[in-house]
């Protein structure tokens, strides 16, 4: 069989043939890719020509191209539809690809060419974007470790090998509990739950081979449902130790000792970098810059979080009381009672508000946004290939017509898919030699229905992704590597969660929030009880997630990581910080894959806080015009979604913005003010 990735690919708008790709393709275009983008150095660094920012900085820019495209196409479908044989070659060609990238990051010949146009770099008339990519290309080789000694770089090296393959198993033994563990009801086990939550039970099953029954999984849209409306207390605690227990399984895929080499592998790399910790060597190169920044920040809001966390919990006993429980109630029973409460205080039933979100309406209110916002238009075309029947594809258009780039939306849960949501990208823009578009992937993990109903937390997610989509897609730069979110962690966050406002502008839910039978608006009444219970449960939400966030940082800020014992050290973190009792950390250590599936997000979880700083502060900017979709602040916030990596991140906010971030608006948005003025 011929191979598609030796071929030009003659599919509309450049898109994979996913039809004619097969796992057996990867190995032998992956070696290709690897050998010619070897070949592609070599010949900048064997250049006698004196370096320039053409025969380096742009030759480089032009190489790995085939290696890139290949790994786009394994590393996407390996989240969103995998198998065994793509899983085997994730585990066999992780230390390669790390092998390789250490290759290139540690050839001296390549960085001595780097760095002599650094060091150079104010007397060549380089534009801006120029400038900052060789800046941001010497820092990279810099902090790969291109200024070590022989020995050290051969260990840093080492560590990278390791690192890859410890983080492609992380991720894979949590899919593979995700896949394993199902609780299978029957009909008498579904007291308290709503027609929509029987139905999507209803549709695992089916998926699952339990034709008849019901089946709950370890997807958060099927597990967070039944938690909040079974009745069954037994049933929810049996749900929710499996769902914190994901990756924390004595035998092969037992993810303790897979935390503990890497944050000891993190601590060795950070020192042989000459920083005390992992975080302090993560951090250098952020919006924040160093750990008392972070600290601070979450520090902040933590003390206010749990007094709300406090009161909350105050209600919810009371409530189990008058419902005749008398125990304390458990981390299974909280998210049951704060429903029961949210009823009661606010009038307001998830089951009578979750008809009006339809995934379907809720994509095209998210599409129209940014047809009002930014001038774009969707258009469905089905006849394009993708690689799973669940995924719609949709090219992107501006309104005089213009081809911007192509949108594959993913939306649904499934065995061979990852749990979380993501945004990924086949092809980046750019207009290096000549203009090329993007291709970006949604990732969701709704449970699918007849019709998808979402809760309003599931729609949230839908427009965050969907921002983070629009970042991608909307980019306008010249060089691949500032392209869309190339640009440091905390700041890549402020995109899709600035766009999460305005699903919640009563303008857009009133057009767009309709009942699934009737096809009527959501009642006004209905729509501002709803936006009256927003922050309802906040404490809650912001214990979960701050928790975790702090435990990323001890687990970095660590001089000494050897021989961590996993559960031990997450007990002594929330025994410090007095994480109560009733609420779990948003994601355990075992499962927690932004810190170990990859090194992304470690000592970086903190970037969703530090980006709600400058999205809360961004969107009161809308607030205080009186109009949320106000054509000059969106033609300002369209900068920087197009900007990718091409100026500093605080420059283009403020830009934006008119002065610097202000965190008030993040504790009004949290409902956390009052508490604040109280502690």
């Amino acid at each position: 069989m011929s191979n598609p990735f030796f071929e030009t690919w003659t599919t509309p708008f450049g898109l994979p043939p996913f039809d004619r790709i097969q796992a057996e393709h990867f190995p032998p275009a992956f070696d290709h890719g690897m050998a010619e983008n070897i070949a592609e150095i070599a010949a900048i660094t064997g250049n006698p020509d004196a370096p320039t920012f053409a025969n380096t900085i742009e030759a480089m820019e032009r190489s790995g191209r085939f290696l890139n495209r290949v790994g786009g196409v394994f590393w996407n479908l390996n989240s969103s539809n995998t198998t065994d044989a793509l899983e085997t070659i994730a585990r066999d060609y992780a230390p390669k690809f790390a092998q390789h990238s250490m290759r290139i990051a540690l050839d001296p010949a390549l960085f001595a060419r780097v760095a002599d146009l650094y060091e150079r770099r104010d007397t060549l008339g380089l534009a801006p974007d120029q400038l900052r990519l060789l800046e941001r290309q010497h820092l990279g080789f810099v902090r790969s470790g291109a200024l070590l000694p022989p020995d050290a770089k051969a260990r840093m090296t080492a560590i990278t090998e390791r690192l890859a393959t410890l983080h492609t198993l992380f991720g894979q033994n949590v899919l593979h509990d995700e896949k394993d563990w199902q609780l299978v009801l029957e009909e008498s086990d579904l007291a308290g739950l709503p027609d929509f939550a029987r139905n999507a039970a209803a549709q695992a099953a089916k998926e699952r081979g339990q034709e008849g029954k019901y089946v709950i999984t370890l997807a958060r849209s099927s597990v967070e449902p039944f938690l909040t409306f079974s009745a069954r207390r037994d049933l929810r605690q049996v749900a929710y130790e499996a769902w914190i227990r994901r990756g924390e399984h004595e035998g092969e895929h037992d993810n303790r000792p897979l935390i503990r080499e890497i944050v000891a592998l993190r601590t060795e790399q950070a020192k042989l970098m000459g920083y005390a910790s992992y975080a302090d060597f993560k951090l250098d190169d952020s919006m924040a810059k160093d750990t008392s920044a972070v600290e601070r920040l979450l520090l902040q809001v933590w003390g206010p979080a749990k007094e709300k966390a406090a009161a909350e919990r105050a209600e919810l006993q009371d409530c189990a009381r008058a419902e005749g429980m008398n125990e304390p109630i458990a981390p299974w029973d909280w998210r049951y009672y704060a429903e029961k409460v949210r009823q009661a205080k606010y009038d307001i039933d998830e089951a009578e508000v979750k008809p009006y979100f339809v995934l379907e309406n809720m994509v095209r209110a998210a599409f129209d946004t940014a047809g009002r916002l930014f001038g774009l238009t969707f258009t469905e075309r089905p006849d394009l290939p993708v690689y799973h029947p669940d995924v719609r594809v949709y090219e992107v258009t501006e309104k005089d017509g213009r081809h911007v780039g192509i949108f594959l939306h993913d939306n649904f849960a499934r065995s061979s898919k990852r749990s979380g949501a993501w945004m990924s990208s086949y092809r980046d823009q750019e207009t290096f030699d000549g203009a090329v578009s993007p291709i970006i992937v949604n990732n969701n993990n709704f449970s699918k229905g007849e019709p998808t109903l979402l809760s309003f937390d599931d729609a949230e997610t839908l427009f965050h992704e969907f921002g983070h989509f629009l970042h991608g897609c909307l980019s306008n730069v010249r060089y691949p590597s500032q392209s869309g979110t190339s640009v440091r962690r905390d700041f890549v966050e402020l995109p899709s969660q600035i766009y999460e406002h305005w699903l919640a502008v009563p303008e857009t839910l009133s057009t767009y929030a309709r009942h699934h039978q009737t096809g009527e608006p959501i009642p006004q009444d209905l729509l501002r009880r709803l936006l009256a219970a927003r922050n309802f449960n906040q404490g809650f939400g912001t214990v979960e997630y701050t928790a975790a966030a702090l435990l990323d940082l001890e687990f970095h800020t660590r001089s000494d990581a050897a021989d961590t014992d996993v559960a031990a050290f997450e007990r002594s973190v929330l025994d410090k910080i007095g994480m109560p009792a009733e609420i779990a950390v948003r994601h355990r250590p075992t499962h927690f894959q932004h810190l170990f599936a990859g090194s992304g997000y470690a000592a970086g979880y903190y970037a969703y806080l530090w980006a709600e700083v400058l999205d809360a502060d961004g969107f009161e900017a809308f607030l205080e015009t009186g109009n949320p979709f106000d054509p000059d602040l969106a033609a300002k916030l369209k900068t920087i979604y197009s900007s990718g990596d091409t100026r500093d991140p605080m420059e283009l906010y403020t830009a934006f913005r008119g002065r610097e971030p202000r965190i008030e608006a993040l504790l009004k948005h949290r409902g956390l003010t009052q508490s604040l003025g109280d502690a």
